[in-house]
C-alpha cells in the first residue's frame, strides 16, 4: 500500500457551499475509514483547509477517492498530494 498526505484549501468566499456539503463529506470519510482507505483527517487549526492521510494501492486509486468526495471542487481545492513513507505501520 502507498500512503499519501493530501492538503486541501477552503475558499473563504464559498464557506456556506462547503458547509452545506459537509454532512455528506463526513459520511464519505467514515466509509473510507471503515474500508481502511483513510488513516486520519482533520481541519487545520486556522480554518484554512484540512489534511488527510490515505492508505491506498496507488496514486490512481487516490485520485478516484478525491474525485468522489462530495465537497464542491470550487469550495475545497487540493493544494498538495505527497506520497509519504511513514516509519511506523499505518
Amino acid at each position: 500500500m502507498a500512503v499519501f498526505i493530501v492538503e486541501t484549501n477552503y475558499d473563504p468566499d464559498l464557506t456556506d457551499k462547503r458547509l452545506a456539503a459537509r454532512p455528506a463529506h463526513l459520511q464519505n470519510l467514515d466509509a473510507m475509514r471503515e474500508r481502511k482507505q483513510l488513516v486520519n483527517a482533520g481541519p487545520l487549526s486556522d480554518g484554512s483547509g484540512a489534511v488527510l492521510i490515505y492508505s491506498v494501492p496507488n496514486r490512481s486509486a487516490l485520485d478516484r477517492l478525491l474525485e468522489a468526495d462530495p465537497y464542491p471542487k470550487d469550495a475545497v481545492k487540493v493544494a498538495s498530494v505527497r506520497e509519504w513513507k511513514p516509519n511506523f505501520e499505518v
